[in-house]
């Protein structure tokens, strides 16, 4: 008894028997036991406010605008509030979104539904001043206040109404492993027809008859999707050509197909270096996950730092464990320390409207869409992602590129019959006009020659003006096609551009099997360019091994190219594999000497 004592197992006023002990002990654990049940099943005090929820402060740039409510403005306010949305779609090249029922400190104050529906009617009335619809993207209730009335804020979407070809233009570049559902993908969107299982869809996508014969891209090629106004899908359904599909749309995403077989690994490559892609959507198979290329294309497109979501697809040929797995197999990879991602499956259409916002807000934020072609499940979160996905550049950097002297990327080249050379690319800065002299180069010999746009075409339709930052074909006339190769740039007579044979890059190697040293040879993509280099020096390293870093003089084999100061380089030969950027460029007329400074490399 009294060791029992000691051990506080019972006081020493109760140790008359071992039975009293028990019994004691007993009736004290039935008591503790009563209490905790008491205060599980106590309810919560309904006079205790929980704390309102938040969005961040409203932000006077961008293209988000909060409002309490908008009720029974007078004329004046009426104009105000006009001014004040036409300043938002400016900031959104074309698009806003309203937050009613938000104050501008970010506090969630909500409405009634006949203050909502009257807010709603006078956000019609200004959008229709400006030239603009509104679609109606989500209501959500606010009861954070049980005594109070449940409330509600609505989140819309304004788009301007297109006007002279001047719809908001974002690129996609699909990624994926051969066999994945890329091409059948972009065929179900862009045609609106569902895929019979077979392949039918991709058919239309197809640039050789080796591709229809295999299944397999090999080319890249670019398909468009429209959005309207009010958010509603424009693509070939109805007998629409590309002409119609531009002159309906608002907002277009262009989609670059590119190849997934490991051969065609140099293309894919080329079209995520020089097409400059807005975003990158890498498409895996349900049933065989991540599997082939698809590691490597993720890690290109996190090196190139382009943002990128990726889609689930052919849910149809497998089971939802099997789907599940496959997911689960997505996100361990993505939250790996090289990724250091943060996954969001999307589920429903508010999952998708709130995954299209945080993507371009955070650079971790990675959305995974389940889908099936087939069947066409959940195909419209998709399409709700793509419709809401704001572009990368605000209205303000638009403009500083726009003032920048004209300069064209040259991508693709062709022989029109009746119209002469062609060539295809990306205006990189400034603007182009139709009839404007321009020069292009370097030839082989690295000279400019004069040139003249006699005509411009935007996604397949005529257009007169464009601006940086959209692709286009321009006619060249009888200008000789054989001084013309993919790489040139065509830019402004008073640019005095710069060419060289020589560059240093500061650079990280991926992944080499032995070292990297003096002498190496590697295939170089810098934007549009892609030739073959020799590596004449490391800045104070004798080799490099995975994972270091150093500034590396490169030397091209073949002929001089036109780069620019901090472009994003990636190279590879084989295994190895590097990223980098531009760091200083020696011009021809400086290259004469470089060997007497290779002595410090």
């Amino acid at each position: 008894m009294v060791d029992l004592a000691a051990n506080g197992a019972v006081s020493p006023a109760h140790c008359g028997s071992g039975t009293t002990a028990k019994k004691s002990s007993k009736k004290s654990r039935t008591r503790r036991g009563k209490r905790g049940k008491r205060r599980r099943n106590k309810k919560p005090n309904r006079n205790v406010k929980t704390p309102p929820p938040y969005f961040p402060p409203e932000a006077e740039e961008g293209n988000i605008e909060y409002k309490l409510k908008l009720v029974n403005p007078t004329q004046y306010r009426f104009e105000h509030l006009a001014t004040q949305l036409k300043w938002r779609l400016q900031e959104g090249r074309g698009e806003a979104v309203y937050q009613i029922g938000v104050e501008d400190n970010g506090l969630l104050v909500g409405l009634t539904q006949t203050d909502m529906n009257a807010s709603l009617k006078t956000l019609k009335r200004m959008a229709e001043k400006v030239g603009a619809d509104i679609t109606l993207l989500r209501e959500r209730e606010v009861d954070f206040d049980s005594d109070r009335n449940t409330r509600k804020i609505a989140e819309v979407l304004v788009r301007k109404v297109p006007d002279d070809q001047q719809f908001l233009d974002l690129r996609v570049a699909v990624l994926g492993n051969v066999d994945s559902g890329k091409s059948t993908l972009l065929g179900v969107l862009t045609q609106g027809e569902l895929d019979n299982g077979r392949g039918r869809a991709r058919l239309n996508l197809f640039r050789h008859l080796h591709e229809i014969q295999t299944g397999r891209t090999s080319s890249i090629s670019f398909e468009i999707l429209g959005f309207n106004s009010k958010g509603e899908v424009v693509n070939y359904s109805e007998s629409r050509t590309a002409e119609q599909i531009c002159e309906c749309s608002s907002k277009m995403i262009t989609f670059i197909d590119l190849a997934g077989h490991h051969k065609y690994l140099k293309t894919t490559i080329f079209g995520l270096t020089s097409y400059c892609p807005d975003f990158a959507m890498l498409v895996v198979s349900a049933n065989t996950g991540i599997a082939g290329t698809t590691r490597e294309h993720l890690g290109l497109a996190m090196a190139l730092k382009v943002p990128i979501f990726i889609v689930v697809s052919k849910v149809d040929l497998c089971s939802r464990g099997t789907v599940e797995r496959t997911v689960r197999q997505l996100e361990r990879v993505l939250k790996q320390p090289g990724c250091n991602k943060v996954p969001m499956v999307v589920r429903g259409a508010d999952d998708a409207v709130t995954a299209a916002q945080q993507f371009t807000q955070s650079e971790c934020i990675t959305p995974i869409f389940t889908l099936s072609s087939v069947s066409g499940e959940s195909l419209d979160l998709l399409k709700v992602f793509l419709n809401i996905l704001p572009p990368l550049s605000n209205s303000k950097e638009q403009e500083e590129l726009m003032q920048q002297l004209t300069e064209f990327q040259v991508d693709e080249i062709y022989s029109v019959p009746d119209v002469g050379t062609v060539v295809g690319g990306t205006l990189y800065s400034g603007v182009c006009r139709e009839g404007e002299r321009l020069v292009v180069g370097p030839t082989d010999d690295g000279r400019f020659l004069r040139v003249k746009v006699c005509s411009i075409q935007r996604n397949r339709s005529a257009c007169r003006v464009l601006r940086a930052g959209q692709a286009a074909t321009l006619a060249l006339g009888n200008f000789d096609r054989s001084l013309l190769r993919k790489g040139l740039v065509l830019v402004s007579p008073r640019m005095n551009p710069t060419i060289c044979l020589v560059f240093e890059c500061n650079i990280v190697l991926l992944f080499h099997a032995k070292t990297f040293r003096r002498g190496s040879q590697v295939t170089v993509h810098v934007g549009n360019v892609r030739q073959t280099a020799t590596v004449e020096g490391l800045q104070g390293k004798e080799e490099l091994r995975t994972g270091e870093r150093a500034v590396v003089r490169f030397r091209f084999i073949k002929h001089p190219e036109y780069l620019r100061l901090g472009a994003k380089l990636l190279f590879r030969e084989g295994v190895t594999k590097g990223i980098g950027h531009v760091t200083r460029l020696l011009p021809q007329n400086m290259d004469q000497n470089h060997n007497t400074n290779n002595n410090q490399y």
